[in-house]
């Protein structure tokens, strides 16, 4: 789609981004739905923020995208919060309201959560435990949404303990009193939770490219009945899916978290329902390693 004098922009800020495909995918939907948008990359750091973000308010502007290291740090420079994101205290997505003002969303979570409701439907979030390895942004974001809709109990382990430990607090303060610290190498401590868990999930982002081999837990830890997964969807296999498999657990990697997230930012800085399968296709051509057309 040409760009005109009218095309709203959509920026992603953050430090590195040569890893993203949100500027194709994103820019995929927008021809398929026909919404004059275009979606690119500001590679900027917590130091010069605030002068970008004040630059993006006088142009011609939708929102833009948040991503490391400026999920948190941006939280200073809105004028408004989704509930949602104000509890969880970082946002992925802001956009520039009729008057302006600058609102902030976290649509990471509720990628995950439609992403589960899609391919697991029977899954009951109020009655599931759910074990979450990694306290990140990708832990973070999941595991406050799945307290904001009623998780019956969430353990949170994590390489560095006292990280684990902030998102417990944050979680139990600002959502519900329903998570619970698991020391990583408090061995029975472990077992004994996973065991317990109805949903095992890995957001360490061991079993990336650069890590192919890593997985946070022995398979055995895992059971029949439970449901694996990993928040990375390159490859969509990783080792702790290929062994979640081996051990009888259903899996679900993070390739409709990603689609998600991204079709939840398209509504709200178009208005408009995004076009789900043109970006599924758009992403499994980028995973199939074909060239944009």
């Amino acid at each position: 789609m040409p760009v005109n004098i009218k095309t709203k922009m959509v920026t992603l800020l953050g430090k590195p981004l040569s890893q993203s495909y949100a500027a194709r995918m994103q820019n995929a939907a927008y021809r398929a739905a026909g919404i004059d948008m275009l979606y690119f990359y500001t590679e900027v750091e917590n130091d010069h923020l605030p002068d970008v973000v004040n630059g993006i308010r006088y142009m011609n502007f939708a929102g833009f995208a948040v991503t490391k290291p400026n999920k948190v740090e941006i939280m200073k420079y809105v004028d408004e919060k989704d509930p949602l994101c104000e509890k969880m205290n970082a946002s992925n997505t802001v956009v520039i309201l009729p008057d302006g003002r600058l609102k902030a969303y976290n649509t990471d979570g509720i990628g995950f959560f439609r992403a589960l409701k899609e391919e697991y439907p029977n899954t009951k979030i109020e009655e599931s435990t759910f074990f979450c390895i990694g306290a990140g942004g990708a832990g973070r974001a999941i595991c406050s949404v799945l307290a904001y809709y009623g998780a019956k109990k969430i353990y949170i382990a994590n390489r560095t303990l006292s990280k684990a430990q902030t998102l417990v607090d944050d979680i139990n303060r600002n959502f519900a009193p329903v998570a619970e610290l698991v020391d990583l190498n408090d061995t029975n401590l472990l077992k004994e939770k996973i065991k317990e868990s109805d949903v095992v999930m890995n957001n360490t982002g061991l079993g990336m490219p650069s890590s192919l081999d890593g997985t946070p837990i022995p398979k055995e830890y895992l059971h029949s009945g439970q449901l694996c997964f990993d928040a990375t969807y390159n490859p969509s296999k990783t080792r702790f899916l290929i062994e979640a498999e081996e051990m009888g657990c259903s899996i679900m990697n993070g390739l409709g978290m990603s689609l998600y997230q991204g079709a939840e930012q398209i509504e709200l800085w178009s208005g408009k329902t995004a076009p789900i399968e043109a970006m599924r296709q758009e992403l499994m051509n980028i995973l199939a390693g074909n060239k944009e057309e």
